[in-house]
């Protein structure tokens, strides 16, 4: 692999694939192993799967001492993935959403999933009695969804409209156009590039992740600037972009397979995913820098502070993951979380899945949150039901 000198001459070349122990954190080399139980939708000896995870040794501090939880979704398995520090260490809460992608943390909680989008409200009266109880502090559980249809509904973000109410913007892959919703509708269209020529169900560029500013949407990411169905995935891997909003001009040109960019303190920050890389945008010039190398295909991002949590995916041996720059190196990457202090650039703590799940789709911080219930699986035999009068 080249050295980090070579990198820093020209930030678009080969990918810097960190080892794990590398990668893990600067205060502890030391793994903590643990094992948890993930309800499945596919028919396993009592519904259940096992998820063995690793996580170095000051994970639970780094969240404890942010204040926050992490809500992780994973298309994969069909997850929503809450994971907070608990007494004696991390603690997992399980929610089966088919196709788990895009999460918004608000008042609600919305999750994009197979055709539709969840909304968890909060309960968090129930939260000391969930088994074991006392652990959790906040609960959120699914109570409506607004049925899209199979949009492929990615990154999403809470607002309010011109009445002061809540408002979701998503990313409507699909039809390649930034999207929110309305009852009489299965979405309504707010926005598109302007080399999309008309609105149609053909995932032409890929449109996949967006950044908010000042509560509406600055920057998007696509794949490739296509017009063409699926054009996207006839063009070379670094044909990706970062596109201002709403004027749709190219901001940063170059990326291979970028994600998840975000707004924060005065800087854009992206995922340059097919290199395993976060990265700055200097958004007057385009230039970009490498913030952090990652050992995995970097998708989904949340900044709390001065950290940056970044999920972490194996490649799937296919066309399209296979032709990442990231991709040689696939016998080395993990999935998990990644925690980078953004103002050294230093990874302080990892999250490490080494079975049951291979793909994070995106991360959320949830603040103000020490241990997040989602209320159980339907089937799993630990789901929170809602009765009146009663408390589960």
């Amino acid at each position: 692999m080249p050295g980090l000198k070579e990198l820093k001459r020209n930030v678009t070349e080969t990918p810097e694939v960190p080892q794990t122990d590398q990668a893990q954190t600067t205060e502890a080399q030391t793994e903590v192993s643990q094992t948890a139980t993930v309800p499945t939708a596919t028919p396993v000896p009592k519904g259940m799967t096992e998820a063995k995870f690793t996580h170095s040794a000051g994970f639970p501090d780094v969240l404890a001492n942010a204040g926050c939880s992490l809500l992780i979704s994973t298309y994969q398995a069909g997850q929503l993935i809450s994971v907070g520090a608990g007494e004696s260490g991390l603690v997992f809460s399980f929610r089966r959403f088919d196709q788990a992608m895009g999460v918004a943390v608000g008042a609600e909680i919305a999750v994009g999933a197979r055709d539709q989008i969840w909304f968890l409200r909060e309960h968090s009266e129930l939260a000391p009695g969930i088994p074991p109880e006392g652990t959790f502090d906040r609960c959120f559980i699914p109570r409506r969804s607004a049925v899209t249809g199979g949009v492929q509904s990615h990154e999403m973000a809470w607002t309010v409209d011109a009445d002061q109410k809540p408002d979701l913007w998503f990313v409507n892959t699909l039809f390649s156009c930034l999207a929110g919703l309305d009852s009489n509708f299965s979405f309504v269209p707010r926005w598109r590039p302007p080399f999309i020529s008309e609105l149609a169900a053909q995932d032409r560029c890929h449109l996949n992740g967006m950044a908010m500013r000042d509560g509406l949407p600055a920057f998007v990411t696509v794949l490739a600037p296509s017009d063409e169905p699926a054009g996207w995935r006839k063009l070379p891997n670094d044909s990706g972009a970062v596109l201002h909003v709403p004027s749709g001009e190219v901001v940063a040109r170059g990326l291979a397979m970028p994600h998840s960019p975000r707004w924060h303190d005065g800087s854009l920050y992206v995922l340059n995913s097919g290199m395993g890389r976060l990265e700055r945008v200097d958004v007057a010039t385009g230039q970009r820098s490498a913030v952090a190398h990652m050992p995995g295909y970097a998708r989904g991002l949340s900044i709390h502070g001065d950290l940056a949590f970044i999920g972490l995916s194996k490649i799937r041996e296919t066309a399209i993951f296979g032709g990442s720059p990231i991709a040689k190196y696939h016998d080395q990457l993990i999935c998990g979380v990644g925690v980078v202090e953004l103002s050294t650039g230093t990874t302080v703590a990892t999250l490490q899945f080494s079975s049951g799940i291979n793909e994070i789709f995106d991360v959320q911080v949830v603040p103000d949150t020490r241990c997040l219930s989602l209320g159980g699986s339907p089937g799993a035999g630990d789901e929170v039901w809602l009765i009146p009068g009663s408390r589960r």
